[in-house]
């Protein structure tokens, strides 16, 4: 048992980062070599069934816990807070058809000669109404299913009640079941070297390295336009808001948060560290408590560039001829999309069949694209949570700090 616990706390002192790094080689190199060893895939989907199967309630509890703690004075620095979390993710969808009408990209799918369903293209009223049904629905259901509309919308309402009505005894005790999540979210992460060896293990041994040629032309697209959203756009609006430089703050967010988010594949999953960062960084916790699970539901810059490109990419292989107007209603289609896109590794790549529908496209061809994604995961899917999620304390920060310059602050 003593010589477990030594092996134990040797494994847990060791960089987290570096850890990965072993497993992510290890499970290449094995993947190439040991193809047929498929048990060691398992690891992988052991790891993305627990970071699924305890981020919805991570998240609930969380909201829970923060709004019945909540001071006052919170509602000015939430309005800045949800518009720059819109906004941002709508940007990074008009970026995504910018590239993808720049740089075109065609996959390849089967069966593409009846791609089409012959029923109208979705209408945005259509997307918004189902969001909303969606958000009012069953909240066991919700958390079951991983619907974080619905969790992050009856957690409100659940918070609330508990701040107007509960005793500090109940408040406190949910804030101590929410510390106790927390501290499981941790534990899942630490075996984030196995899953993550497990992940590429499976990609690795099923498609091999030429995975990253057959679709290297998308990965380029999908990354560059994050990648531009994270390094030009982001930074963009926060210097419009604070008047001062934002590449300091966004290098501590992608080096805290970002790298971390890269490996675990999950924004909701990656809520202990960003709250972890917030306080290293001096900010309200009051704030950040409810603003970091907020962001792992809708700032979802990411996401909206994956729906966006990939939607484009199988109406350009099928022949759709879209407009650039079509195109942008695509973009708001996203960017609502992406709001409700699960918080956890692929959630996504679900809502790519949503958006093709808007130009026709049937469900058939629209999962094959799916497919791709997920083969592709093991790079898009990663540098996709990163943004997400480092935007999340990048975007909590530069919300306080416009709050705090127009107070008249030092910031």
């Amino acid at each position: 048992m003593n010589a477990f616990k030594k092996i134990l706390a040797k494994y847990t002192a060791t960089s987290l980062l570096l850890r990965i790094a072993i497993g992510l080689a290890v499970g290449a190199v094995l993947g190439l070599l040991l193809p047929s060893w498929g048990g060691i895939g398992i690891l992988g989907r052991m790891f993305v069934s627990a970071l699924k199967g305890i981020a919805p309630v991570l998240v609930a509890v969380l909201v829970i816990s923060s709004i019945a703690k909540a001071g006052k004075g919170l509602g000015r620095r939430f309005g800045s807070l949800v518009t720059i979390y819109i906004l941002s993710t709508f940007i990074a969808a008009v970026c995504a058809v910018v590239g993808s009408f720049l740089f075109p990209v065609t996959l390849q799918l089967d069966d593409v000669g009846n791609a089409f369903t012959g029923e109208a293209a979705g209408s945005l009223s259509e997307v918004f109404s189902n969001l909303l049904t969606s958000m009012v629905g069953n909240p066991v259901a919700a958390v079951a299913n991983a619907n974080y509309i619905a969790i992050l919308f009856w957690s409100i309402i659940l918070g609330v009640a508990l701040k107007t009505m509960a005793s500090k005894a109940t408040v406190q005790v949910v804030h101590d079941l929410s510390d106790v999540v927390s501290r499981v979210v941790k534990w899942v992460i630490q075996f984030a070297p196995f899953g993550i060896m497990g992940l590429v293990f499976t990609t690795v041994s099923e498609n091999g390295l030429s995975v990253f040629t057959t679709y290297g032309h998308l990965l380029l697209l999908l990354v560059g336009c994050m990648l531009v959203n994270a390094f030009v756009f982001n930074p963009l609006l926060s210097f419009l808001m604070t008047r001062r430089n934002p590449y300091p703050l966004l290098f501590t967010c992608l080096k805290e948060s970002g790298l971390q988010a890269f490996f675990t594949r999950s924004s909701a999953a990656n809520i202990p560290i960003n709250m972890a960062l917030c306080k290293k960084m001096g900010l309200d916790e009051d704030f950040y408590s409810v603003s970091i699970p907020l962001g792992a539901t809708i700032n979802m810059d990411g996401a909206a560039v994956t729906i966006t490109v990939f939607s484009l990419a199988v109406a350009h292989t099928v022949g759709v001829d879209v407009t650039f107007a079509s195109a942008l209603f695509l973009g708001v289609v996203a960017t609502l999309g992406a709001c409700g896109a699960s918080g956890v590794a692929g959630g996504s790549l679900l809502l790519i069949p949503m958006a093709c529908s808007l130009f026709g496209i049937g469900n058939d061809v629209a999962m094959q694209a799916v497919a791709v994604g997920f083969i592709i995961g093991v790079v898009q899917d990663s540098v996709e949570t990163a943004l997400n999620s480092s935007g999340d304390a990048f975007f909590t920060a530069t919300a306080e700090y416009y709050d705090r310059k127009k107070r008249g602050e030092k910031i």
